[in-house]
């Protein structure tokens, strides 16, 4: 079979993370080895990038301008929002004949792949040989098919320091706290912060994830048992829980209308309803004064100094990857990680119908029975991922005698 030739096109697509510039660059580089590859073009905002025609010339980039790209987070081509139909990825398919592109690489999440699967199909049918290879990304960690996803571990990390650091600050002056983190099918992020916990007492007290229904009355009294016993309650609480009718428990909670996206989805990120809501609910329902909630929001992607060295490592990997799958197997498909030992990973490729528009959830093992809090399968999955954390300790220094309070 001749070897296929002609100038290779890298995009990034949905929410950005502390690592996808890895995958870019290990994209880039790897391309720039290969004799097949002539040119490397990569489009600027994702596929809008590609129907509007905006490419810039990675061939041209440096080594070591894009080696600092890489430690940068965000998607340093910029990236979009936009869900692409039948008619959209026709419109890029012709600019991609235009430019002679034969090797496409979507670096993104669930409706990326899905993309890359209608353009994939879409070669075909014209008879035109072209390699379309989904680059996996995203914090939420749902893609079907993969152990996990690049971008997850660095946002896990941060996730579990910002409780870490919260813990402390709620053991200093307690009460209840509670902190909302992204999460709209799968909580498996929300989950990370139970490796902000050291000692036995220490927070998250409380976890609540998207795939089990949440009970608002059952919260309050989850709240209240754990406030008797330690005199504060840390609350971590994914931003999709719902319902036993599958409703937004803030779509429950909140009078009046919600705010939508641009696909009619209820808005969760970005906005910090669900947390006043639920702290308003517990005022309400106890006689807990000190209360407090946070939204955690868009800083869980592209915190800057917050980087799970694994996953730095297996983003620039999966990146690689795709070029080699391309050009020396000459396949498309959806490269997924595939864990190995204790702990090391393999790479291979996966159909793209396999992994397109669909979400993983959380296992049913990884959560405890009660429902508001994740077992030690979870802990061993996801300890790997999330990498160094930081220290904390408290003062271990006994009380002095009591003099004046005894007379």
């Amino acid at each position: 079979m001749a070897k296929l030739t002609g100038k290779a096109l890298v995009a990034q697509g949905g929410g950005p993370t502390a690592v996808i510039n890895q995958s870019l660059v290990g994209v880039v580089l790897e391309a720039r080895k290969f004799p097949e590859i002539s040119r490397v073009y990569g489009a600027k905002h994702g596929v809008r990038g590609i129907v509007d025609e905006e490419f810039i010339d990675l061939t041209q980039a440096t080594t070591h301008n894009l080696e600092q790209v890489a430690e940068t987070p965000a998607s340093a081509l910029g990236s979009t929002r936009d869900k692409p139909d039948e008619e959209y990825c026709s419109k890029m398919f012709r600019i991609l004949l235009a430019h002679e592109i034969r090797y496409f690489y979507y670096i993104g999440g669930n409706d990326s792949a899905d993309t890359c699967r209608i353009v994939n199909e879409q070669a075909k049918a014209a008879g035109y040989e072209l390699r379309t290879v989904h680059v996996p990304k995203t914090i939420d960690n749902d893609l079907v098919g993969t152990d996990h996803c690049p971008g997850y571990g660095s946002a896990a990390k941060f996730v579990a320091q910002a409780f870490a650091g919260a813990n402390l600050d709620n053991r200093a002056l307690p009460g209840v706290y509670i902190a909302v983190v992204m999460g709209r099918h799968a909580g498996f992020l929300t989950a990370a912060s139970v490796f902000a916990r050291k000692f036995p007492d220490d927070g998250p007290h409380l976890v609540y994830l998207p795939e089990r229904v949440f009970d608002p009355d059952r919260f309050i009294g989850d709240v209240q048992d754990v406030y008797s016993r330690h005199g504060r309650c840390i609350v971590a609480v994914s931003e999709g829980v719902c319902d036993k009718d599958c409703r937004p428990i803030i779509t429950t909670l909140k009078t009046g209308d919600v705010e939508k996206d641009a696909h009619g989805n209820v808005q969760l990120s970005g906005t910090g309803a669900l947390g006043d809501l639920l702290a308003d609910f517990v005022k309400a329902k106890t006689k807990i004064k000190r209360v407090r909630a946070d939204t955690l929001g868009y800083l869980q992607r592209s915190f800057l100094g917050c980087v799970s060295e694994t996953d730095a490592h297996e983003a620039r990997e999966v990146g690689e990857k795709a070029v080699q799958f391309s050009v020396w197997h000459n396949v498309d498909g959806s490269v997924a990680i595939k864990r190995v030992g204790d702990y090391a990973v393999e790479y291979e490729l996966l159909n793209l119908a396999n992994v397109a528009g669909q979400t993983k959830v959380m296992p049913k093992e990884y959560v405890n029975a009660a429902g508001n809090g994740m077992t030690e399968a979870f802990k061993l999955y996801a300890r790997p991922l999330v990498g160094d954390l930081a220290v904390v300790d408290r003062i271990a220094a006994p009380m002095v005698h009591k003099i004046k309070s005894g007379d």
